[in-house]
């Protein structure tokens, strides 16, 4: 089964979903930003991200649609390979949403401090 793994430094979490949602805060604007992944074999393709407002450096790009207060876009990005993370205790720690629940990156891989760069990335999830 292809999932995701946030892995650190010290460790590899395997997350049996091939569809999910990272959100955080604009750390200046404190606006939500959403974006959805799909994995797409050993790649991460980014489907869609949405904007719930506008500010230092957020504008919303153009074709972008304003629809239930956020602004909906699909990004010109080619998949990647991983999503590289940096989190700060500084300000409130990314969410990972999958079949609509949604945990912040703390409940799941521990403090900033235990792993301050995280990635996230496809991988094969063993069966059990």
């Amino acid at each position: 089964m292809i999932g995701i793994c946030l892995v650190a430094a010290a460790f590899s979490l395997p997350l049996p979903h091939a569809q999910f949602t990272l959100a955080w805060n604009h750390s200046i604007e404190k606006i939500r930003w959403e974006e959805d992944y799909r994995v797409a074999g050993d790649r991460l393709r980014l489907v869609e991200a949405r904007i719930r407002g506008s500010g230092a450096g957020m504008e919303p790009p153009e074709g972008a649609v304003l629809k239930d207060g956020a602004w909906h876009y699909v990004p010109p990005l080619p998949p990647l390979e991983r999503l590289r993370l940096t989190r700060s205790p500084y300000v409130p720690d990314y969410t990972l949403c999958w079949d609509n629940t949604c945990r912040p990156l703390t409940a799941l891989v521990g403090p900033v401090e235990n792993a301050p760069l995280l990635e996230v990335a496809p991988c094969e999830i063993p069966q059990e």
